[in-house]
């Protein structure tokens, strides 16, 4: 067999795999991403695509396009009713409106079905990476010898099998991780809380739900399940509830059975219904006990599997590749040590924990639940890659569910304050993020510009950014961030959180050994 290298092995092409092979390959990491299936989802699956998400498919190039695919935001409702022509039904929408207090992100989320989402990721991680992204490939076997990974990868259509030698696995492989298994990680959690047969079917239905169109149509009772939209008009999905002892099974072979199923969730008894495809699933909630093992890494399903019951599970993973790919590329490079990869798991792993137990509660709730599109903007990280106030220091990273509240402080996500006058693709204080560590400060002086160079001599990759004069609201910058001083000033991670805050240093010293410190480097 032929033998080949590389810095980074992703398995697994969906949203997840995808996102961090266009991430990787932006900060300019060597790697390989294969994926067992010949081509994308056919299936909707996954339909909500969170603001944080967004933010970071606008790092790439992508919110463009993958907005254009999605619905649009006056549909971002949602139904509930004994069917789609009940006329006592409750429309509702996000549980904050965007329009509600001050803009807290340039890229709301929207409704954009799987289906969709991964040509748009997987045409962009192509134009990147080229030839080095395989569909159609599975991993046969690994080895981690403790200085790097030993693969075997298969091309399905052929057989042939190639060794494949990288420094670093990363299993975006899904709830029934290859990856996750051939490291021996174990995940806890229950399974089986529900049991669903997906049904992808066209029906005129536009017309039905003019005036209500939502992205979700939850049936109460008698009705059962629940339509998902994927255009409004002629392309759905119908959920409809299996039994959990599988003692009265449906055919999802028998469309004719499943098209009456179909006129009977949606009252419509002459409905037109073409079924195109089924699949099965199970809700489990579930949680990776380690999401690092020697050189093998977990995102996405494969680290969490999350209740689709609040619309988490997809975004929670592809916040894992924006948090995952910075730290690989710094590494890869030379700039930190291998310890940064462990603030992967310290934080990441009590968000994926969060975000489950809020979704398992929307589960059990008999009376509806709202989605929360800005609830993963309140990330907050707790590691040693933030240099902390000493009193949260020893708190673990945490979602606020009480909503966003920006205040520039160490570990959140940088603020967003909307920008003028600049070039046409930087609106926002998070479009100066990047690709490297940036300094924002409030005016570009001589002493920060010192600082910032001292840094680029250490050979760490950083860039000072200001946001005065630039502000489309004169003083927000300073209002969100809570500086009494003006030079004052945040120092940003690649994937948009505030590793450090504060003052100018005297010494020329100070701040290249902060960064040395984030990234734990030798």
């Amino acid at each position: 067999m032929s033998e080949a290298h590389t810095s980074v092995l992703v398995v697994g092409g969906g949203p997840v795999g995808l996102t961090l092979s266009c991430l990787l390959s932006d900060h300019g990491v060597d790697h390989v991403l294969i994926e067992a299936h010949p081509a994308t989802s056919r299936h909707p699956k996954a339909r909500g695509v969170s603001a944080r998400s967004m933010e970071i498919f606008r790092r790439i190039g992508l919110e463009g396009a993958v907005r254009a695919a999605g619905l649009s935001a006056d549909q971002v409702h949602f139904y509930r009713g004994r069917d789609l022509v009940d006329p006592e039904y409750v429309r509702t929408g996000l549980a904050r409106d965007p329009g509600e207090g001050p803009e807290s992100t340039p890229s709301p989320g929207l409704i954009c079905s799987q289906d969709a989402l991964e040509p748009l990721l997987l045409r962009r991680a192509e134009q990147l990476a080229g030839s080095r992204i395989r569909f159609g490939t599975r991993l046969a076997s690994f080895a981690d010898h403790a200085l790097g990974i030993q693969a075997v990868i298969e091309e399905r259509a052929t057989g042939h099998r190639h060794r494949l030698r990288a420094d670093w696995l990363v299993g975006c492989d899904g709830a029934a991780s290859t990856v996750r298994a051939g490291a021996g990680i174990r995940m806890e959690g229950p399974t089986g809380l529900g049991r669903y047969l997906s049904i992808r079917f066209e029906a005129p239905l536009g017309r039905v739900v003019a005036g209500r169109a939502s992205a979700s149509y939850f049936l109460t009772a008698p009705g059962r399940g629940g339509f998902m939209a994927v255009d409004n008009d002629r392309h759905w999905i119908y959920q409809y509830p299996l039994a959990a002892d599988a003692s009265a099974e449906v055919d999802p072979t028998d469309h004719q059975l499943l098209a009456e199923l179909v006129r009977t969730a949606a009252g419509i008894p002459d409905l037109d219904v073409t079924v195109r495809d089924t699949m099965t699933w199970c809700m489990d909630a579930q949680l990776a006990d380690t999401y690092r093992h020697s050189r093998v890494l977990l995102a996405g399903d494969a680290a969490h599997v999350i209740p689709p019951t609040g619309g988490h599970g997809m975004n929670t993973g592809i916040g894992d590749a924006d948090n995952l790919a910075w730290k690989l590329a710094a590494v890869a490079a030379g700039h930190a040590g291998e310890a940064l990869l462990d603030t992967y798991e310290t934080e990441r792993r009590p968000l994926a924990r969060q975000v489950i137990d809020i979704s398992t509660a929307n589960a059990a709730r008999r009376t509806g639940y709202r989605i929360d599109d800005e609830l993963l903007l309140t990330a907050a990280y707790r590691s040693a890659a933030v240099i902390s106030d000493p009193k949260e220091a020893d708190h673990p990273s945490t979602l606020n569910t009480s909503g966003s509240r920006p205040g520039g402080r160490p570990g959140e996500r940088v603020p967003h304050v909307r920008l003028t006058g600049g070039p046409s693709h930087v609106t926002s204080t998070l479009d100066l993020i990047g690709p490297g560590f940036t300094l924002i400060a409030a005016h570009e002086t001589p002493q920060w510009q010192r600082q910032a160079e001292a840094v680029q001599r250490a050979g760490i990759p950083l860039i000072l950014r200001t946001t005065a004069q630039r502000e489309g609201e004169p003083g927000q910058w300073a209002r969100l961030i809570g500086s009494e001083h003006e030079d004052v000033a945040l120092l940003v991670r690649p994937d948009g959180h505030i590793a450090w805050r504060g003052t100018c240093p005297a010494d020329l010293s100070t701040l290249p050994a902060l960064v040395r410190r984030i990234l734990a480097a030798p």
